[in-house]
Formats: C-alpha cells, sequence, structure tokens
C-alpha cells in the first residue's frame, strides 16, 4: 500500500478533535437529560429535550432562509422515508437514558452500555448493509474491539467497590 492511500485511511486530527467533543456533549446531554428526568420523568425530560431541538433547528432554518439561495436545490435527491425515523429512536433513546442515569448504573455505566451497543448495530449495518451502507464482514479486530468495550463496561459498573 503506498502511502497516500495509507494517509488516505487516517483520520485527520480536527476530526478526531471534533468526535472526542461530541463525545463530551453526549455525556453532557445523557447528565442534563437525568437531572430533568430525576425532578420531571423520563417522558418529560425526552419533551424539553425535544422541544429544545425543535427550536433551535426552527430557529437555524430561519436563518438559513437570510443566506445565499441555491439553484440546485430541487435537483437533489429526496431522502428515504426510513431517514425521518431519528426522531423516535432519539427520544426512546432520551427517555431510556433518562431512566437509566438515576439508576445505581448511574452516567459512567450508562455511557458505557450505550458505547457497546452502538458499536453492536454499528457491526450489524455493516454486515446486512442496512441505511445504504455498502455490506462489509466485520473482522476479528471488530469483535475484540467490541468485547474489550463491553469488559470495560462491565468493570465500570461493578468494579465500583
Amino acid at each position: 500500500m503506498s502511502s497516500n492511500s495509507s494517509s488516505a485511511l487516517r483520520p485527520a486530527p480536527l476530526h478526531l478533535l471534533l468526535a472526542f467533543a461530541s463525545g463530551g456533549l453526549l455525556t453532557l446531554m445523557v447528565d442534563f437529560n437525568g437531572l430533568v428526568g430525576l425532578y420531571g420523568g423520563a417522558m418529560y425530560s425526552s419533551w424539553v429535550a425535544h422541544g429544545t431541538g425543535t427550536v433551535a433547528a426552527l430557529i437555524f432554518l430561519a436563518l438559513l432562509r437570510f443566506g445565499p439561495h441555491s439553484s440546485t436545490a430541487t435537483d437533489k435527491p429526496r431522502a428515504p422515508l426510513w431517514a425521518y425515523l431519528g426522531g423516535v429512536s432519539g427520544a426512546l433513546t432520551v427517555t431510556l437514558t433518562s431512566t437509566t442515569v438515576n439508576t445505581p448504573l448511574a452516567l459512567s455505566g450508562t455511557l458505557a452500555l450505550g458505547l457497546a451497543g452502538q458499536v453492536l448495530f454499528s457491526l450489524a449495518a455493516d454486515r446486512w448493509g442496512l441505511f445504504g451502507l455498502p455490506k462489509r464482514i466485520p473482522r476479528l479486530k471488530d469483535f475484540a474491539a467490541l468485547a474489550l468495550i463491553f469488559a470495560g463496561s462491565m468493570i465500570i459498573i461493578f468494579g465500583q467497590g
């Protein structure tokens, strides 16, 4: 493999920083949702999170109307119907995490098991080509990473002495 093709496979430092920052924001979001869930219940927490997101999206869309308009906007393909189901899984995620954060799992256990679930689902999505992804057979190192994440989750949850 040439040096050009191997460097193309490496993420840029900015991408790593952004991924790390998004993980930090996810942790804050789960913590805030758990706090709202503690006082108002898991469903209320989900309503608050999605209500806030809706208001932010409407403001963002209003600001976009004042920007330059693209004449090729009608040339874009339509989103598949399953793309609109993100809100359903998001509402379920907020409800479940708001509940589990306020149990003995706490924030770290909730996030650790959530990460394990995300990796497991991504391996399944790769394997069966879900959501239009190219099919890819998971390799041994993928399962080793999943096992390490799961083992770390168990240490976090049960190793609190």
